[in-house]
């Protein structure tokens, strides 16, 4: 009997230390980011008990329509010159794969950009947001963003993420998500199962790969971006559309926990 409990409390401290505890937390959830009020960490980043990193930023995009936000990626961002004005400092190169006019979902954004000082070379792979955010229930004017982040040059996605864009009463606000440390390797568009996908989500290898540097290096990204894009994004639309925005259902959030 002790050497059954022995071994058994040696399996479960082995699993934690290779997993984390609980073994599977810190998985994308559309619990909290898709509700009308504001969670406890709108801007930020923390260690899941798995080893992910959960970035948080919340970007506020005055005179801005969540649907511009999408017509941004699915119709109008289309050349390096177009990536580089969302950030001009950071934005290096920019090409499609799959792209279809007036589409993102299926699409995958090739870019080079800076991270903090690294510069990285990026597929971002989008996705319906149900497969990021298992539980996602959108209203009809939220817009979702999701994609699988995985390197350029090397067929493994190593992040997920979504941007969530509703309509307030001054325009819209996103709400942006990054999960760092979901590894797999990809064959074309899909995942398939590999010795890096076993290895490379553990919570070992994650806590030793992702630092907190990085996930603020990231967050940072996005707060820049976002908001350089919340800038211009207004005029750009009237421009091009020929279409001045609409006024907006308000969206009283209940203000920040």
């Amino acid at each position: 009997m002790k050497k059954w409990i022995f071994g058994t409390v040696g399996f479960v401290a082995l699993t934690v230390a290779i997993f984390g505890w609980p073994p599977f937390t810190g998985g994308p959830s559309g619990k909290g980011l898709l509700a009308d009020s504001y969670m406890s960490t709108e801007t930020g980043v923390q260690r899941h008990p798995n080893g992910v990193y959960e970035i948080s930023a919340l970007t506020r995009m005055p005179g801005v329509k969540a649907d511009m936000v999408r017509w941004w990626f699915a119709d109008y961002m289309q050349t390096t010159e177009h990536y580089k004005r969302w950030h001009p400092t950071a934005h290096v190169w920019m090409d499609w794969e799959n792209k279809v006019p007036g589409e993102y979902v299926g699409a995958s954004h090739l870019v080079h950009e800076y991270i903090g000082t690294e510069l990285v070379k990026l597929r971002i792979q989008f996705v319906p947001p149900e497969e990021i955010l298992t539980d996602a229930q959108l209203k009809p004017d939220d817009v979702a963003v999701c994609a699988r982040v995985g390197l350029l040059e090397t067929p493994i996605n190593v992040t997920r993420m979504c941007h969530i864009i509703r309509n307030t009463e001054f325009g819209a606000e996103m709400r942006s998500r990054f999960w760092m440390g979901h590894i797999s390797r990809r064959d074309g568009n899909d995942t398939v199962a590999s010795i890096e996908g076993v290895l490379g989500n553990t919570y070992f290898v994650r806590a030793f790969a992702i630092g907190e540097a990085d996930a603020r290096a990231v967050m940072i990204h996005a707060i820049e971006e976002m908001g350089t894009l919340a800038d211009f994004l207004p005029d750009l639309y009237a421009q091009e559309t020929g279409v001045s925005p609409a006024p907006v259902q308000p969206v009283e959030p209940s203000g920040l926990n």
